[in-house]
């Protein structure tokens, strides 16, 4: 098992392990430099056209990294290895818009009608800053990232409307 305190030194295969055993359960900003990270959204596939669409409308808020058939819990372009159901340090469980729960594995949850979504993740160009000598505080704090709800509109698509998220890093 590596050495926790070089847990920003390891590979996103050997990250994600650690996250499947339960040894991590934070956020990963600052983990995995120079690899893409993703944000994940799973959904009824009723829901997946719209959400899709929601995305290609969206391309800023929503970049679109991969899409997984229906039913499908491993990655076949970003992470061959990745099984999504266990290798996210924290899933936030959303039942008609409202955060119901959050858990650290989602298997028993799990059902054969979900469509996976991954979604780009701000964390990954951090490591262009950090390589800039620009401090990133969220990291050196070991934090998530500042997020804030911008008046900036989303266009919708079916259920999926609202304003934009967006994140910030103070720059001194």
């Amino acid at each position: 098992m590596p050495n926790m305190n070089d847990i920003d030194q390891l590979l996103p295969k050997e990250i994600r392990l650690l996250i499947r055993k339960g040894k991590w359960d934070s956020p990963t900003a600052g983990l995995a430099m120079g690899y893409a990270q993703a944000n994940l959204v799973i959904l009824p596939e009723r829901y997946a056209f719209d959400f899709l669409l929601f995305c290609q409308r969206n391309p800023k808020p929503c970049p679109l990294l991969e899409v997984l058939e229906q039913g499908n819990f491993r990655t076949e372009f970003l992470s061959r290895d990745a099984d999504i159901r266990t290798d996210i340090p924290r899933y936030n469980i959303y039942r008609i818009g409202k955060l119901e729960t959050t858990v650290k594995e989602i298997k028993s949850l799990w059902k054969s009608d979900f469509v996976t979504f991954l979604l780009g993740c701000s964390f990954s160009f951090e490591e262009a800053l950090l390589r800039a000598n620009v401090p990133v505080r969220h990291i050196e704090e070991k934090k998530n990232v500042p997020m804030f709800i911008s008046s900036i509109p989303c266009k919708p698509s079916g259920v999926f409307y609202g304003p934009m998220v967006v994140t910030m890093r103070p720059i001194p």
